[in-house]
């Protein structure tokens, strides 16, 4: 079979590097009967060492022709394609227990993070290779530029550690920047108290969509003087100096007023 060639569409960025793909997979420590599901699994350089440890692996790609090369090296037995979008793929459909591992394309990383925190309460675990600049802001703490939404809904459900860096010599092509690789585990659900999440994420999205503003204005249409004096929140600061705590206060303070996702404060 001829050489596939990267698609820019698709953000094909495949590793290359052994070194590295040992690594991840020593992060992961496959048992054999664990559920896992590999995201963009490309020419299958972790999809084969991680068959080696699995007795099954289920991957979701949606290039046809690499879907082809998969179906010539593996055994369905083995391996199960899933072909289509990662971002539109039901993960929950794959039963409770799962991990998730991949090289995420870089081009959807933040949409398909969030698709993938939606189904956080059926997930063991999550590994996954992102540009380094998304895995700082997943893992940054309040104060700093790299602090933001993605941040706090990401630290609302997950715990996350940066495991390794990865150099763009690791990839073919490479790619102009910096690579990482994070753990994401899933926080019990006893310990999120947010009682509306899709109300706390209306919130953080608002309060983060002109984060140079006081959330004073921010947040004018849903908190009043008198909300924010109750909260112990000064309305001058600016949405980064917020601890994921903060935004879940203020979100509960909401529902229990009766303001929706949908609603605000007149």
């Amino acid at each position: 079979m001829k050489e596939h060639a990267p698609r820019k569409r698709f953000g094909q960025n495949f590793l290359v590097s052994p070194g590295v793909v040992a690594k991840i997979v020593d992060a992961v420590r496959p048992q054999a009967d664990d559920r896992v599901v590999e995201i963009g699994p490309g020419l299958g350089a972790l999809t084969e060492p991680l068959l080696a440890r699995l007795r099954h692996l289920h991957v979701v790609e949606i290039d046809r022709d690499l879907i082809a090369r998969l179906r010539e090296r593996f055994s369905p037995e083995r391996l199960t394609i899933h072909q289509g979008d990662a971002l539109q793929f039901d993960f929950a459909a794959l039963g409770r227990g799962l991990r998730v591992v991949g090289n995420l394309p870089y081009n959807i990383s933040t949409p398909l993070l969030f698709h993938l925190a939606a189904c956080a309460g059926g997930v063991r675990d999550m590994h996954f290779m992102l540009q380094r600049e998304v895995v700082e802001r997943m893992v940054a703490a309040p104060g700093g530029p790299e602090y933001g939404r993605l941040s706090v809904m990401l630290q609302y459900r997950f715990e996350m550690e940066r495991l390794l860096l990865v150099p763009p010599g690791a990839f073919n092509p490479a790619p102009r920047v910096e690579s990482a690789v994070v753990r994401m585990l899933p926080r019990p659900p006893a310990v999120l108290a947010a009682s509306d999440g899709t109300l706390l994420g209306d919130v953080v999205k608002s309060a983060f969509a002109q984060r140079r503003k006081m959330l004073r204005n921010t947040l004018r249409e849903r908190l009043s003087e008198e909300d924010w004096a109750a909260l112990g929140i000064a309305p001058t600061r600016r949405a980064e100096e917020l601890a994921v705590g903060d935004y879940v206060r203020i979100a509960n303070r909401l529902a229990e007023a009766g303001i929706s996702s949908s609603s605000s404060r007149s």
